[in-house]
């Protein structure tokens, strides 16, 4: 279970100022496009469920990152 928690905390699939093509998955409550690198949740603002788009990521965090359609 500990190896979990610290591969979680680990380092992250992207990083701020990347840019990535990602399918958007779904929409989020917020309206947020939701797309996944490497199983990373990336919350697009903007996008819409089905679209395929080319992000450059604007925020990392914990859990999830922000990117902006490009």
């Amino acid at each position: 279970m500990n190896d979990h928690i610290e591969r979680s905390a680990g380092e992250k699939p992207v990083k701020e100022g990347e840019e990535h093509e990602v399918t958007i998955e779904s929409v989020g409550a917020k309206g947020d496009g939701l797309a996944r690198i490497s199983n990373f949740v990336i919350f697009v603002p903007g996008a819409t469920a089905g679209e395929k788009t080319r992000v450059k990521i604007t925020t990392v965090r914990l859990k999830f990152a922000i990117a902006e359609k490009i």
